[in-house]
Parts: structure tokens; sequence; C-alpha cells
């Protein structure tokens, strides 16, 4: 007897970074490959983006926030290492006014180009689970959202198996665990568990195989975070995989495909309705 229906929520990250992004991002979700994604308010393509995204219909398609705390220093440039923010976050070094102000501001950016609040609120490099960043993302939800928060995105792991499961733990340390028991304490909901880290290495067909593997792990809750984009941006160091990622994406058939190995049926769906009371 195949177990009952799942409901996984495939969410792109980086929306805003730049046209070739937006596009691969706005074509999987009017094929209905993807149900979420996530934008980088403070990047060159956002606000042309944004423009086309809150075209679609928010009870199908959730559009969140990518909180992004290392920026380029100018347009076009390359992103600053991330040992830095975590070094000043974990020894509880950094700037809290000018982190607060910065975290106030792309909620302000989102809302201003969306017409509404985020969906939901996630970290470009998962920056939205450091110390510091998590308390002060957590008090701004609960005051600018106090009856109805937008969900945050949990990063425990969610596939143990494999040379990736190593980076899925790291990540998850980085203060996954902390994140979420804040955000419970304040009311706020969160995802289940995160699919979909990977080193960003192989061909087509290891990627497809991981997808497969990713759908079959899958529980309802779970959120599967991809990378797509249609063409390459200068200097970006994952762009071959941005490129993977997209065309293995479009090859998935919600109707056939997302099923596992069992026949088990995997549905695509917005977080926020599998949120929402029965």
């Amino acid at each position: 007897m195949a177990e009952p229906r799942r409901y996984l929520c495939i969410c792109a990250d980086d929306f805003g970074m730049s046209a070739g992004i937006n596009s691969a991002v706005l074509d999987l979700a009017a094929k209905g490959k993807i149900s979420a994604t996530s934008g980088m308010v403070r990047r060159e393509a956002w606000l042309a983006g944004a423009r086309m995204l809150r075209r679609l219909e928010p009870s199908e398609f959730d559009a969140g926030l990518h909180l992004d705390l290392t920026r380029p220093a100018h347009a076009g440039g390359p992103e600053p290492g991330l040992a830095g923010l975590i070094a000043r976050t974990w020894t509880r070094t950094v700037f809290s006014p000018g982190l607060e102000a910065d975290i106030r501001d792309q909620f302000t950016r989102f809302e201003d180009a969306m017409g509404r609040a985020p969906a939901f609120v996630d970290g470009h490099r998962h920056v939205h689970q450091f110390p510091v960043v998590r308390e002060l993302l957590v008090e701004e939800i609960a005051r600018r959202y106090p009856s109805s928060p937008p969900w945050i995105r949990n990063t425990a792991p969610g596939f143990r198996q494999g040379p990736d499961r190593l980076k899925a733990e790291i990540i998850h340390a980085l203060g996954g665990a902390r994140l979420a028991a804040l955000a419970k304490h304040r009311g706020i909901p969160t995802s289940g568990r995160l699919l979909g880290v990977y080193g960003f290495s192989g061909d087509i067909n290891s990627h497809e195989q991981r997808l497969r593997e990713w759908l079959s792990a899958s529980r309802t809750g779970d959120v599967l975070m991809c990378h797509p984009s249609a063409g390459l941006m200068p200097g970006d160091p994952h762009g071959g995989a941005r490129l993977r990622e997209y065309t293995a994406l479009l090859a998935l058939e919600p109707a056939q495909a997302l099923r596992d190995a069992g026949g088990s049926e995997v549905t695509l769906a917005p977080l926020t309705r599998c949120l929402q009371p029965a």
C-alpha cells in the first residue's frame, strides 16, 4: 500500500541577483516546477523581477525575503567571504544597530516592491540563523507581523546519506536549532527539513539523480532549495551548477515524475498552504 500523498515546497533561491536567475525562476513557476522563491532586495535585478513576480497568485506561489548580508562592494563585483561575518556574529562583535537597520530595510524594500509582506524568510548562504542575526530577525518579524508572521526556513538536514551529508550538518550547526527554538517561542512557524544541499558539482545526470533522491526523502513541510538560472553571470562561482539545476527542474513532470521509488505521490505546493489550519 502506497504512503499518503506528501506536500513539498521547492524553493528557488537568489531571485533578483541577475536577469538570468529571474528568467529561470519565472519560467519554472509558470510551468509548475517550483512553488516558491526568495528575493534579494538589494541586488541589481530585484526591482525589474519583482514587477513580474508580483503577478503570480500568492495563494499558489510563495514569494519570500532572501536575507542578504554578504553583498558585493560594487555592482557586479565578487561577494565577500563568509568567514568574517561568521566570526563577528559568533563572537557577538558585529555592530548590532547597523545589522538591525539592514534587516528592517530589506523587509521594507520587499514590501514596497511586492505590495505585501513576504510569505517567508530565509538567508543567502544561510545567514538568517547566525547568532545576533537570528535574534534581530525573529524580533523584527514579531514586531512587524504580530498576527500573521511569515514562516522561517529551517536548516535541519533532510537527507543524511552520501557525500553532501557533512555539508548539510555543518550548515545546520551554524545556528539552525537555536533559530527554530527562538521562532517557536515567538509563535513564528518554520519549515520542516532542508533538502537540496550539495557541493554544486557533477553533471546533469548526477543532478537529476539527486533530485530523485531528495523527492524520495521528502516529508510534508520540507523545503527543497534550488538555484536555477537561464544564463551565466560574470564571476559567479556556481554558474554552471545553476544552468544544470534549471535543466533538471525543467525535466520534472509534476503529474508523473513527482513520485518516489515506492510510488508515493509528492505534490508541489507553497509551504504557506501546508501551514494553514485544516
